[in-house]
This record gives C-alpha cells, structure tokens and sequence, in this order.
C-alpha cells in the first residue's frame, strides 16, 4: 500500500511539473520577447481590423510587411467602402498612397516610432516592455497583457489587451479600449510568418504605387457621385464647442461644405468631392505625420488635418484645437447624421 500512496504522490508531482512547464512568469515572458525582437529579421501579417467609432463598425483586412530595421508595407482595404491605402516606408521616406484617386503624401515623419500601431507586432512588443504597470496572466495556449497606448489621443483609448500565442509569441488579439473599457478597435491576426524573405525590390515605391493601382479601378471621373455631408459626433467635441455654421459653395467638384465650430476653441471643417488626379502626379509632402482615424488614413500637420474617405476629401483646420483633440473629432467624421 506505502509504495502504490508513493508511486500517486510522484504521478502528482510530476503532472504539476508538466503543468509548470507550459506557462511562464511574466518576467520569462518579457524577457524571450526581448530575445526574439533581438532575432527577428522581419516577418509578413494579416489580420481583421475593427473599428467602432461610429454608428456602423468599419471592417478592414490588414497585411503587413516589415523588414529589419525600418522597410514597412501596410496594405488596408475596407471592401464594403472600395476604401483601400497604403503606407510605404523605405530609404525615400513615409508614404501614403489611395490609389482610387492616384493621390500620395510623402512624410516627413518617424512613423511608425511616433505611436503604438495596433497591427504592428514590434509596436506591441514595445508597448508590452515599456510599461512597467502591464497586467499579465497565462491561459491555457496564450499569454495576455493589459498595456497602457501611446496614440496621440491616448486620453480617449488609454488601454490595449494584447494576446499573445504561447508556443511563438506571436499575435493573435489587440483590443483597444476607451475609459468604460469599451474595444473600439480590434485586431484579429490570422496569419503571422516571422523572418520572412522580402524580394529585393518589396518595398519599392514606384512598384508598390503601380501594383496598388492595378489592384483597385481608379474612381471615374465622369461618374456622378452624390456627396452626403458628413458631420462630426457633436457629444465627442471638445467642451464648450459647438457648431456655428454650415453654408455650401460651388467649387470646380460641385459643391464645397464648409462647416465653422466655436465656443472655447474653434475650428473649421470643409468637405468635398476628392478629385482624381492623374497617374503620373508625384506625392504631396507634408511636414507631419500620418495618422489612423479608424477608417482611414489622414495627414496632420500643427494646424490641419486632412483625409479622403469614400470620395470625399475632407480638412479639419484649427489654430486652437491640439493635435489630439483634432484626431479624436475628426475620428467621428465617418457617418450623414442630423445637424
């Protein structure tokens, strides 16, 4: 009886060893995270991103290409908007790229080490290292961390849950999330290869510009397109702002909206139809940086913010409102909604 009571209490013994040995501390964890971003030459991600900014979720596939130190390749295409763009980063600079109207900007700008970038892995290792206030726990195959962001309107999404898989550290999950710990956005990875080989000319501008172009139809010029006034999320403007005017002009495209926002601080917003420019028309460069408004991508500079969406173009501009403050109300510019 003595040696079989033995033999269970080994059996135990060596189950709760095997059960160790599938989960690590947080602090083994950082520190193969350390480890594999020493190692990683590169790697090639999809993933689904979700944003729920606005009345009506906006859904995109995301790919991914980075190659060490600094070669990006971000395609982001909504198919239900024929939304689709592009950041290029490559030894000529930061790109944006909207191939449906052949319009480019070229930046000057630290993208993307400026901000956290939920679809980016090593902007979520950094965030993941650089918080020394990250929750953690271990579930049966992934490992969870509750970071603090670093988006330029952190105060609005002050918090990510990102998980991890277990077996590689790569991404499966990122929620980022408002003050009521609401995900506005969501990244769902479905494929991550690490240390992949690029060809040579991968990143190329002129080679990734032309193939965006063959990949979406250039909108028609001739087309009639009947542009719905979009207007900001009133309760998500700055205190003590409110609309002032809204009057309407003729302009080369139909019609020019412009909007004037006052109280506290004050603003302009001026909306109309994106033209389409002509295919050898070189990149407009602007002294700032790109950012992610959620359903596209926009350029922003200290005093405007401007951005193309189902085409329309639109320009925020404000002498009062911070760079945050611009992102978070033109974040909400995505929906007709009543005046």
């Amino acid at each position: 009886m003595g040696r079989k009571v033995l033999m269970a209490l080994v059996g135990i013994i060596f189950l709760f060893v095997l059960a160790g040995c599938g989960s690590k501390s947080q602090e083994e964890v950082l520190k193969a995270l350390n480890e594999k971003m020493d190692e990683l030459t590169g790697y090639q991600a999809e993933a689904k991103m979700t944003f729920r900014t606005g009345a009506e979720p906006q859904v995109y596939h995301v790919e991914v290409w980075h190659k060490q130190p600094s070669y990006y390749r971000v395609s982001l295409k909504n198919a239900d908007k024929g939304q689709s763009q592009m950041i290029l980063r490559n030894d000529e600079g930061v790109f944006v790229f909207t191939p449906a109207l052949n319009k480019s900007f070229k930046f000057v700008s630290d993208w993307p080490k400026n901000s956290s970038q939920a679809y980016l892995y090593e902007s979520l290792v950094k965030d993941i290292l650089s918080d020394p206030k990250a929750k953690f726990k271990a579930t049966k195959n992934h490992y969870v961390f509750e970071t603090k962001t670093n988006y330029p309107n952190s105060e609005v999404v002050p918090t990510q849950e990102i998980t991890l898989r277990k077996k590689d550290l790569a991404p499966v999950s990122v929620k980022v999330m408002d003050t009521d710990r609401k995900a506005l956005l969501t990244v769902e990875f479905s494929n991550v290869e690490f240390n992949k080989k690029f060809d040579d000319d991968a990143f190329d501008t002129s080679k990734n510009m032309t193939g965006a172009r063959l990949e979406v139809p250039t909108m028609a010029e001739g087309k009639e397109q009947v542009m719905e006034v979009m207007y900001p999320d009133l309760s998500r403007l700055p205190e003590g702002v409110k609309m002032l005017e809204e009057k309407e002009v003729k302009s080369e495209s139909g019609k020019r909206v412009i909007m004037t926002f006052g109280g506290k601080k004050s603003f302009t917003l001026v909306q109309e139809k994106a033209e389409v420019l002509p295919a050898t028309s070189m990149p407009v460069l602007v002294n700032g940086d790109p950012v992610d408004l959620g359903f596209t991508v926009g350029a922003l500079t200290d005093r405007t913010l401007t951005w193309s969406y189902n085409g329309v173009e639109f320009t925020l501009a404000s002498d009062d409102l911070t760079p945050q403050e611009m992102i978070m109300v033109a974040s909400t510019v995505q929906e007709k909604a009543a005046k």
